[in-house]
């Protein structure tokens, strides 16, 4: 029988505050000593502390982060946290003055802050590799601006386009999804530190200098929504989820382009496993793996957006550690989602002859027919559409390329109008070839290798922005923590 009486509980201690302890050490203990260096800095700075005994607190936090093997530690309940087991360091090094440290924050401000310069360094490499997916899909849509495909709708054959042309529609979700992304990477750049518990401090702090210390844009201004206002949390996982939902959705048209029904995405070698009993399978099963991780990642997002549902708003441990460090798994596995469609985009091929086999045998270049009519023999666009729906009607029937049908062509313009038509063989071939179709099509979005060319060289000066400001934050992240280090020496010195 334990006693009932002393903290912690035995389950208590193995079900909830150990585990969270091996988190602070995977993923806290660099940003809880940044924060305290911080921290300090701004007491010495503010003449909250002085300077003496500022120094003496940062040696001892210096003695211990270099004696102390936090990978080592095992949680034993002697300490409720890493928090106060630094704190209990320092005070058993300094006495009482260990405590002092602690003047005007609280565990709720370090808290919100560390989960932010996490999250910001993980969303900062999220954002880089779905950079690089986008430079990786405007690349091959730069070299396939000419490579005809089928564009289906409702899972059927529908019109030609190219594979450029289709990507183009892909690079701009994802660039969209990187905006959204990069929003809430801008959520993150506001610091929680010197909120304390909820209504900030009696102590003349600078909330702005410890701001500046860590790398954030400023700190957040009202206290209460310091501690309460997890939609930092909420808006980066809802853009998160938003960008495996949407190239889900990618990665299935891949994987129905490459069964071997429709054969119009050839995936190489090194992407293929053969069946352990049917020689003759190709498995493009990275594809597969592709759209079970997508799912996965979103899933994940959703739990920790979930978690957040009816909570109360203010602090609580629904939107701290344990939730926190759950959440991470989307970073995980998103990233495997990124690096391995950007390879596969980048080696994957267009089947040009199922192309045009499938083309031949579904009439997809039959609306081009509709227009040449109109144009060139003044006809209605219905009654255009009736005559090339009977042309198409016919070699279908008769199982012949819609290009071999100029006979049915004709006599179905002659039933139709009354009158022989103006296009000879060679002009209604043209108007039923593929290119013809794309070529035709060079409005703004279309697929004519000159509007395809506008858009990219737009979406990759998009991007150059997009990567501009990753990079910025980045370096006010790399540029403060040297600053952090500098003012911490110099206090050392003091």
């Amino acid at each position: 029988m334990t006693d009932s009486s002393v903290f912690p509980d035995p389950v208590y201690r193995d079900t909830v505050l150990a585990p969270l302890f091996e988190g602070v050490k995977a993923h806290y203990a660099t940003g809880m000593a940044a924060i305290n260096k911080a921290h300090l800095v701004m007491l010495a700075e503010t003449r909250i502390l002085t300077s003496g005994d500022a120094s003496a607190i940062g040696g001892a936090l210096r003695d211990i982060d270099s004696e102390i093997d936090i990978d080592a530690l095992s949680y034993t309940g002697e300490h409720e946290d890493y928090f106060f087991l630094v704190e209990a360091e320092l005070r058993d090094r300094l006495g009482d003055l260990g405590g002092a440290l602690h003047t005007a924050r609280s565990r709720n401000d370090m808290d919100h802050t560390l989960f932010k310069l996490v999250l910001r360094r993980k969303t900062g490499v999220m954002i880089e590799e779905l950079q690089a997916l986008a430079e990786a899909l405007i690349a091959k849509a730069d070299a396939e601006t000419e490579t005809l495909i089928v564009a289906y709708t409702h899972g059927q054959p529908a019109q030609p386009t190219t594979f450029g042309h289709y990507l183009g529609a892909i690079i701009e979700v994802v660039l969209r999804d990187l905006e959204r992304l990069d929003a809430a990477a801008n959520e993150l750049e506001h610091c929680p530190m010197g909120a304390a518990a909820i209504t900030t401090s009696g102590f003349p702090i600078d909330r702005e200098r410890v701001a500046e210390l860590l790398g954030f844009k400023g700190p957040l201004l009202n206290a209460y929504g310091c501690i309460a206002s997890v939609d930092y949390v909420t808006s980066l996982y809802s853009a998160m989820k938003l960008v495996f939902i949407n190239l889900g959705r990618f990665i299935q048209d891949l994987q129905f382009w490459s069964a071997f029904e429709v054969g119009q995405l050839y995936v190489p070698n090194s992407l293929v496993q053969i069946s352990s009993i049917m020689p003759q399978k190709r498995n493009p099963v990275p594809i597969e793996h592709l759209r079970h991780m997508a799912s996965v990642t979103a899933g994940r997002c959703d739990m920790v957006i979930g978690t957040m549902h009816n909570t109360p708003f203010t602090d609580m441990n629904d939107s701290e550690g344990e939730v926190q460090q759950a959440g991470y798994a989307a970073f995980e596995s998103g990233s495997r989602v990124l690096r391995l469609l950007a390879t596969l985009v980048s080696s994957c091929r267009i089947n040009s002859d199922r192309v045009a086999r499938t083309t031949d045998a579904a009439c997809i270049t039959i609306t081009e027919l509709s227009d040449t009519l109109v144009r060139d023999e003044s006809m209605t666009f219905r009654q255009a559409h009736e005559v090339a729906a009977s042309v198409a009607k016919t070699v279908i029937r008769e199982e012949q390329p819609l290009a071999e049908g100029y006979s049915a062509f004709v006599g179905a313009f002659q039933n139709a109008v009354g009158r022989e038509t103006v296009l000879d063989e060679p002009a209604f071939r043209n108007a039923v070839a593929a290119e013809t179709f794309v070529a035709r099509r060079d409005r703004p979005g279309g697929p004519a290798p000159i509007a395809l060319k506008r858009a990219l060289n737009g979406y990759s000066a998009t991007l150059v922005d997009l990567r501009k400001r990753r990079i910025e934050r980045s370096n006010r992240h790399a540029d403060a923590a040297r600053n952090l280090e500098t003012a911490f020496a110099d206090l050392l010195e003091s």
